[in-house]
């Protein structure tokens, strides 16, 4: 038995090295994906939390901005969080992007003994049974869901396809403390805040000459700025 994960009441003297991968375009990054950052390692208490730019989306369009700019605007946005760091594994490599390929390449780095948590949103997992070897996931990490304003609750077993139902149907959990009882294959709803905040609001606010302020770091901002992002005349390399 480990004992309480939440960081206010102290790490446990026996546990598994805990990471935070979180995986998106970042197209851009925002304060709702910074927020739902923050407060899962306020519950789950990781050693460390990783934000991984995708590089060649496997089951949606090319981002608006090229694999060097949103490399660049997640690095500027989390540059004062010692508790975030950046990985661009994905963005270096050629072809389209696999999350199991990123996740094996962390048991590698970390000798198998690292239990991964890889954090979705629950508009990417309805979609799930689409990905590249989907079920293989389970056995290289725990999937962390965090839901978002106005999408489906995966609560809600009725919007989920059948072959979601049956593979995951004894993996969910809502104690975070199965994250280290379990070495993987736990599926956890993240009790998060819910910033109505999205990269297409934003995208589609810059195209139409508004302000973007306050919805990200002004940091980031300027650099969408100074680089014309997502205004019809992106400077791509």
């Amino acid at each position: 038995m480990y004992a309480d994960l939440s960081c206010s009441s102290g790490r446990p003297t026996e546990r598994p090295v805990l990471i935070g991968i979180y995986g998106g375009t970042f197209d851009p990054l925002h304060y709702g994906h910074l927020r739902v950052a923050e407060e899962l390692i306020d519950t789950i208490c990781f050693d460390q939390f990783f934000f991984v730019p995708a590089g060649e989306p496997r089951l949606r369009d090319s981002p608006g901005a090229s694999k060097h700019h949103r490399v660049q605007m997640v690095s500027l946005s989390i540059q004062n969080n010692i508790r975030f760091s950046m990985d661009d594994r994905e963005t270096k490599r050629s072809g389209v992007s696999t999350t199991v390929s990123t996740l094996q390449e962390y048991h590698q780095e970390y000798d198998g003994k690292a239990v991964l948590c890889f954090v979705i949103g629950a508009d990417a997992f309805v979609k799930i049974h689409c990905w590249h070897q989907w079920r293989k996931l389970f056995q290289l990490c725990h999937l962390i869901i965090v839901e978002r304003p106005g999408c489906i609750r995966v609560s809600d077993s009725s919007q989920l396809p059948q072959k979601i139902l049956s593979e995951c149907a004894s993996r969910w959990t809502t104690d975070s403390r199965d994250l280290v009882r379990h070495f993987n294959g736990m599926i956890y709803t993240a009790n998060t805040t819910l910033l109505d905040i999205s990269a297409t609001q934003i995208r589609s606010l810059v195209k139409a000459g508004k302000s973007i302020r306050y919805l990200l770091p002004d940091i980031t901002l300027d650099y969408i700025k100074t680089h014309n992002l997502y205004s019809g005349k992106n400077e791509f390399r």
